[in-house]
């Protein structure tokens, strides 16, 4: 089983990597609204329920708050908690007991009150969820010391990962999108699969642009590093960050340095957001040195997420306006 893979899509991977870690683990547990006898409202956690009961699987009222500090306290007591928030929007609810308390604890009782809980958060646009449950919020979370923020953006990832966070002893806020729980790929089936937090993978190697993505927005970088090449003879280098916070500084620019050329792509918007962050922190670097052209960033607009299927889709970076700012990079087009 080692080397072994299955094809499957990333809410199995999810249900996959929590239920690995629930069988070597007795002190992990699932809980938040409707994940036991419904399987969770997308559907990540079908089947738990049968196998680990209802003591760890846990349906809860529908109350974030109150969620949110039942887990940081079991999870100061000596459990490793796993929280379904659903749409990560609801996480705005949490968020005293997570910034106040959660990423706070360990520094404040000088590493002795360990908080190993993950949020995962149903994030993004492209199912029609509207402005109230369509959003990325990743970079509130990035800005706060003692949370890990991860966003994986393939199957093979999401298990990966989602078990390096379940094993980590921090709080960690792990994103899954919305819009890919039905997105395929080979995942390995080994137990003692685990990808480590804090380390970015280059997705494709290249020479002529970096494209620093993440998430949702890596399949669509992807496709366009392909076409481009295809059409126009660029060879384009994929950054996939994976882990926001920590983030891997070293593969960012090690990546610039070797093409002199970057584009940074997410799917939250482009004010305020994470890849801001990044391009700051490449101008700041002996990299800006090597760059040959502007840093540039492609973010979702600036508005609140349309219900209108076609708004909605024109907001978030697409295929074409990748190809677009890839090609105006290196001056093809």
């Amino acid at each position: 089983m080692e080397n072994e893979t299955k094809l499957m899509s990333v809410r199995d991977a999810i249900i996959m990597a929590m239920s690995e870690e629930m069988r070597r683990d007795e002190s992990v547990f699932l809980m938040g609204e409707d994940v036991g006898i419904f399987g969770g409202d997308f559907g990540t956690s079908v089947g738990m329920l049968e196998e680990f009961g209802k003591e760890r699987v846990r349906d809860t009222p529908i109350s974030e708050n109150a969620i949110s500090g039942c887990a940081i306290g079991a999870a100061m007591t000596g459990m490793r908690p796993i929280v379904d928030v659903t749409f990560m929007d609801f996480i705005v609810y949490m968020m005293d007991n997570i910034v106040n308390q959660a990423a706070k604890t360990r520094y404040m009782y000088g590493g002795k009150g360990q908080i190993p809980v993950v949020f995962r958060c149903a994030a993004g646009s492209g199912v029609g969820s509207a402005a109230q449950h369509s959003q990325s919020l990743e970079a509130w979370f990035t800005h706060i010391p003692g949370i890990k923020v991860v966003a994986p953006g393939t199957p093979a990832d999401v298990k990966g990962i989602l078990k390096a966070a379940i094993r980590d002893n921090n709080p960690v806020i792990f994103l899954e999108y919305k819009a890919q729980f039905n997105m395929k790929g080979e995942v390995p089936l080994d137990p003692d699969f685990v990808l480590p937090l804090g380390k970015a993978d280059i997705k494709r190697e290249g020479t002529d642009v970096s494209v620093i993505t993440y998430g949702r927005m890596l399949e669509r970088v992807m496709q366009a590093a392909e076409e481009v090449h295809e059409s126009d003879g660029v060879n384009v280098e994929v950054v996939d960050l994976r882990t926001l916070a920590p983030l891997d500084k070293d593969a960012v620019l090690e990546s610039v340095k070797k093409t002199g050329r970057v584009l940074l792509v997410n799917d939250a918007h482009k004010t305020g957001g994470f890849i801001g962050e990044v391009a700051a922190m490449i101008a700041e670097s002996d990299a800006f040195d090597y760059l040959d052209g502007r840093i540039l960033r492609l973010a979702a607009d600036d508005i609140p997420t349309p219900y209108n299927h076609i708004l909605e889709k024109a907001m978030v970076p697409s295929v074409e306006r990748i190809k677009k700012y890839i090609l105006k990079l290196v001056n093809k087009r």
